[in-house]
C-alpha cells in the first residue's frame, strides 16, 4: 500500500502538534500552584472541600515535612514527637492529643487539601483510625498538620478530630 506525500504530511503535522500541544500542558502545569481544582462544596463538619485535584508537578517538601509527625502519631511515639510542646502554653494540649491518639490510633491517611499562609502550610488529610487500640473496627476523620518554611520545611502544629 502506497502512502501518499500529502498523507504523510498530514501525519507528521498531526503528530508534531501533539508533542507540542502536550510540551505546552507540561509547561503550564509546572508553573501552577499545589491545588488545580477545589470544588465549592465543603464537608459540613471539617470545611474541607469535597473535591480537590492536586498538582502533580507540585512541591511536596510541606508534604514530606509532615511525614515523620504523622508516622510517629501512627506508631505511638506522640509524646517523644510533641515533647518540645511542652515548654511553652500547649503542654496541656500536647497531652490531651496523645491520649486521643492512645485511644485512636491512626492506620493510614491520605492528603485532601492544601492551604497555603506563609510562611505556614496547612495540610489536611483525612486519616482512618481504629476505634480503639484492640479495636477491628475503624472510623475516618480529618487531622490537620502545620508546616513552616524556616530555612526548611518544619512540621509545628498537629490538630485532629476523633
Amino acid at each position: 500500500m502506497a502512502v501518499s506525500k500529502t498523507g504523510l504530511a498530514v501525519a507528521v503535522g498531526a503528530a508534531i502538534m501533539l508533542i507540542l500541544f502536550s510540551i505546552g500542558g507540561l509547561i503550564w502545569l509546572n508553573n501552577q500552584g499545589p491545588v488545580l481544582y477545589r470544588s465549592e462544596e465543603k464537608d459540613p463538619l471539617s470545611g474541607t472541600p469535597k473535591s480537590v485535584i492536586f498538582n502533580p508537578f507540585r512541591d511536596r517538601s510541606a508534604e514530606k515535612a509532615a511525614l515523620p509527625m504523622i508516622r510517629a502519631m501512627r506508631d505511638g511515639h506522640c509524646r517523644e514527637v510533641l515533647a518540645q510542646w511542652e515548654h511553652d502554653y500547649r503542654k496541656k494540649y500536647a497531652e490531651s492529643i496523645c491520649q486521643s491518639e492512645t485511644e485512636h490510633p491512626l492506620v493510614s491517611w491520605n492528603l485532601v487539601d492544601w492551604e497555603a499562609q506563609p510562611p505556614l502550610i496547612i495540610l489536611h488529610y483525612r486519616g482512618t483510625r481504629r476505634n480503639a487500640p484492640d479495636s477491628a473496627t475503624t472510623y475516618r476523620e480529618h487531622f490537620w498538620v502545620t508546616v513552616e518554611n524556616r530555612g526548611e520545611w518544619r512540621a509545628t502544629k498537629y490538630d485532629a478530630m476523633y
